[in-house]
């Protein structure tokens, strides 16, 4: 289960670099972040993993226990009042200032978005600032696009729903778009040139593995 902590991070994604401006110190572990709350001589240590998984504890420094007054939701009194407020405070600052909002929330866009990142160290680019869920990434070498990732009602790909979906554009060669289009999963590029792109929805009616194969591929093709 969760710490607590991380409901402050709900919908957001870790940006490193500003843990380390907001005060926070690279170790083994991840980042880490202390600080004495005012009034009650606790101690507040909050840890970030890399994959941005937040933990809190409030210490009592002379004995190293733990205090959890704060976290229990019957538990009442000025003390425990003062220091539920500095706890929520702090994490949400922290959230505010260390973590940005994560657009797409669908479970296989987090695997593709995770999967760029480990693999060609790149992050989405947000082009449009009037559609902030729709973003781009592209080759460092020839700045060319070779995904897209995009959110669209279903209406568009010709489904009766218009329930909103979460879908990836990808390259392809001409020659090989009408075997990929046959395919369960596959529609015709969104947006893009449909002689050279395909349009998946991010649902789950196509494989992760799958998906990351056809994006190394579309990665390929953006070199020329």
């Amino acid at each position: 289960m969760d710490d607590p902590a991380q409901y402050f991070m709900k919908n957001r994604k870790l940006n490193p670099k500003k843990l380390l401006s907001y005060g926070f110190i690279a170790d083994r572990e991840g980042f880490r972040y202390e600080m004495s709350l005012p009034g009650s001589g606790f101690l507040l240590r909050v840890r970030v993993t890399a994959q941005g998984k937040v933990s809190a504890q409030v210490l009592d420094p002379a004995s190293g226990e733990p205090y959890v007054l704060h976290l229990a939701k019957g538990a009442c009194g000025s003390f425990v009042g003062d220091v539920r407020q500095q706890y929520e405070k702090i994490l949400t600052d922290i959230a505010g200032q260390c973590f940005e909002p994560e657009q797409f929330q669908a479970a296989q866009s987090k695997e593709i978005i995770s999967f760029v990142r480990e693999t060609y160290g790149d992050e989405l680019e947000f082009l449009w600032p009037k559609s902030p869920g729709n973003a781009i990434w592209r080759r460092k070498d020839t700045q060319k696009w070779y995904a897209a990732l995009l959110t669209v009602s279903r209406e568009k790909l010709g489904f009766s729903s218009s329930e909103k979906a979460e879908i990836l554009d990808l390259r392809c060669l001409p020659e090989d778009l009408d075997g990929l289009l046959r395919r369960k999963g596959y529609f015709p590029g969104y947006h893009m040139n449909k002689k050279s792109w395909y349009t998946i929805v991010l649902d789950g009616s196509v494989p992760t593995e799958e998906i990351s194969g056809r994006l190394r591929q579309s990665y390929a093709l953006a070199l020329k």
